[in-house]
């Protein structure tokens, strides 16, 4: 006798009805803006001086935020995976020493941004002392950018490595190949996939970041300006050319929610 064919699960009236009005609270808003948009003079909005500045200083940061997260971020995954083998509190307090950063309101990470690294946070009066000011300039968009991104590559990478095949690693350490060679040579390809999708992740997230980078590097024009905090100032004096910032960044944001696809975000829930 075949087997039976398995049973379609049927949704109640009352669970779909919440799902659809749940649909429509996140999709509606961005079919609002896409109607209201100013089409016939996008052009020459996104053309203005100071949409290309913005445009220019977001997408710089954002690089550059992207690449310090790649440089810290991927050894941070590798001792999040290896913790594994650790304490239960410890291994605990670490995951939420980086998972922090995702759940904290942006303004928050600014302000403790501040209190660290302004004129007279714990390590800023040093810094200051050797002439260095990080508050309010472009280093301080990439340090808030970076605080608030580089849990998704952590997370992402880290999922990637506790789903590799670890015994090609292990086949390279008994032909004699140090540490460094085997992560260099082995685990760095078996992961890529996952820094990949972690970099873009970063990316995205660095280039929408407001919250941190407001409060800790302010909104000065070709500086610290970035495409968020320019769309948010615009509001008030020109909401064609806020609109204009804002559909730039949702394009950005489904060209990698497209690109990632199923990638989307691996190792994040336990």
């Amino acid at each position: 006798m075949p087997a039976s064919a398995p049973r379609r699960r049927r949704t109640g009236p009352v669970v779909a009805i919440l799902a659809a009005v749940g649909l429509a609270l996140l999709v509606l808003p961005l079919v609002g803006l896409i109607l209201r948009a100013p089409w016939a003079e996008l052009p020459a909005l996104l053309a203005s001086e100071a949409v290309l500045e913005a445009l220019v200083l977001s997408l710089g940061t954002a690089a550059v935020s992207m690449l310090l997260c790649l440089v810290l971020g991927i050894p941070l995954a590798v001792l999040l995976s290896h913790s594994v083998d650790w304490p239960v509190v410890p291994r605990r307090l670490l995951r939420a020493a980086i998972t922090i950063p995702m759940v904290l309101p942006p303004v928050i990470g600014g302000i403790a941004l501040l209190l660290l690294l302004g004129r007279r946070g714990l390590l800023g009066q040093w810094l200051a002392e050797l002439g260095i000011t990080l508050p309010f300039t472009t280093p301080a968009v990439v340090l808030a950018q970076t605080f608030v991104a580089m849990p998704f590559l952590v997370f992402a990478v880290e999922g990637a490595l506790r789903s590799a095949d670890r015994r090609s690693e292990l086949a390279a350490s008994s032909l004699g190949a140090s540490p460094a060679q085997v992560f260099r040579l082995v685990t760095l390809p078996l992961v890529a996939p996952g820094v990949a999708a972690g970099a873009v992740l970063c990316f995205t997230r660095a280039l929408g970041e407001f919250g941190a980078t407001i409060t800790f590097a302010g909104s000065f024009p070709g500086v610290t300006r970035t495409l968020p905090i320019a769309s948010y100032l615009a509001m008030n004096s020109d909401p064609d050319t806020a609109i204009a910032l804002a559909l730039v960044l949702l394009a950005v944001s489904l060209v990698v929610l497209l690109a990632l696809r199923d990638r989307w975000m691996p190792g994040v829930v336990r």
